[in-house]
């Protein structure tokens, strides 16, 4: 045996096998059947964990490696309320691994339903729009059905936020080709260069199509409303990690604001590029923060420092930033409010240089979405009832275009989920 498959073995043997599974029906978003498909794994029956893992997600070995395990399944792991909770992430990551050594794919798994479901009656076809992880999953799961599926995505590749969200140091892109390989390899059709509101049409995808599934994603950076903020040298995070146009940051500090992943990635990356300093600025303490434990970690290994209890007054400068005016925070507690709310201290601000600011404060819908005739919520996003169905009956929603919290498996759960909807009104 393998010196890795022994160590992934000695995990998978730390597992209890729960019968009342709180890791899967309480903490996975996506409710894997954690304890079997590591039962699978103890008895080196790595086809058949990989197949119990298929019936409820097509991206494992993404998962496996950049969930907020802690904060998901190993978070309501039972072994962790005495000790450490089991390393599911990895065993689930390594599993999808095996799979690609041994060459067993996704279809290999769905043969029986692709077999029956080859002529379901008169053949359905449905469009997904965006091939981020929602979309991709959507798209696996009606497939499985023998839906036409036919993919539009607006780049010359798939994979959305997997690839232009976050970075090869988190994500290896090679895990993210398999992956979209073996769903493709589902019979699935793509249209690449393809894009709502420039040459891509939603009426005349509702004329040829049976049913429209959006997942188009919410990428555009939010903002402070402050002072400064058109500032040459003000960046927003999403927009950098996905186009992946940087400026020169040699000899230069930065200042990334916020407290998620995006803004961890914005650090590490800036970090890695060259930056003589990165700090991240956040209004709350460091146990707040919403960014994975280990992606913090990570950070403070590689050099990123830290400002908490800090908060953003304004950007100095003439033409381009120069300047940050901070100011101290403490942390109130409102009535009715179950989160501690950040007040700024007053005559605690003061001035720090800075080269470059980018805003890390989650994202928005792209202005376009407006146009497309569906009702949105107060956020902008596409409004949904509880079976993913937007306000014209024909189109259905899933991921960060939703609303849905951001992280893989919950817009990959609103894709699987879309897609049980999708065929069940088909049919």
């Amino acid at each position: 045996m393998k010196k890795n498959e022994e160590i992934i073995k000695e995990k998978a043997s730390y597992c209890l096998n729960c019968k009342i599974k709180p890791c899967s029906t309480k903490g996975c978003p996506l409710e894997n059947d954690i304890p079997n498909f590591i039962k699978e794994v103890k008895e080196n029956r790595y086809k058949e964990a990989y197949k119990i893992l298929s019936k409820t997600t097509v991206l494992p070995g993404v998962c496996g490696r950049i969930c907020p395990h802690e904060k998901q399944c190993q978070g309501s792991c039972v072994r962790g309320i005495k000790s450490v909770p089991v390393s599911i992430g990895s065993i689930e990551a390594n599993i999808y691994d095996n799979s690609v050594e041994e060459g067993f794919s996704l279809s290999d798994c769905y043969e029986k339903e692709l077999l029956e479901n080859k002529n379901k009656g008169k053949r359905k076809k449905v469009a997904v729009i965006g091939a981020g992880p929602a979309g991709l999953t959507c798209s696996a799961f009606l497939a499985k059905e023998g839906i036409d599926v036919t993919i539009y995505e607006k780049y010359d590749y798939l994979g959305g936020l997997l690839v232009h969200g976050i970075p090869d140091f988190r994500l290896p892109k090679d895990i993210v080709r398999s992956t979209v390989k073996n769903i493709l390899d589902l019979g699935i059709n793509v249209q690449y260069n393809m894009e709502l509101g420039r040459n891509l049409d939603l009426k005349d995808l509702e004329e040829n199509f049976d049913a429209i599934f959006l997942a188009i994603g919410a990428n555009k950076s939010s903002n402070m409303g402050i002072e400064g903020e058109n500032l040459k040298g003000v960046f927003g995070g999403n927009e950098l990690l996905e186009y992946n146009k940087h400026p020169v940051y040699e000899n230069k500090k930065v200042a990334i604001i916020g407290g998620g992943n995006v803004a961890m990635d914005c650090a590490r990356t800036v970090k890695k590029l060259g930056a003589k300093e990165a700090i991240v600025i956040y209004r709350r303490d460091e146990e707040q923060m919403p960014a994975e434990k280990k992606e913090i970690e990570d950070a403070k290994k590689e050099g990123i420092k830290f400002l908490f209890k800090t908060n953003v007054v304004k950007i100095l400068g003439k033409n381009d930033v120069e300047q940050l005016e901070l100011i101290k925070t403490r942390l109130i507690k409102k009535e009715n409010e179950q989160r501690a709310v950040p007040e700024n201290i007053e005559n605690t601000n003061y001035v720090e240089n800075f080269d470059y600011v980018i805003m890390a404060l989650g994202s928005k819908p792209e202005d376009f979405v407006s146009n497309l005739n569906l009702r949105l919520n107060k956020w902008g996003r596409i409004d949904v009832d509880e079976e993913y169905r937007t306000s014209n009956k024909k189109i259905f929603s899933g991921g960060d275009i939703i609303g849905e919290k951001s992280t893989v498996a919950w817009a990959s759960r609103s894709g699987r989920e879309a897609a049980k909807n999708i065929i069940k009104y088909l049919y």
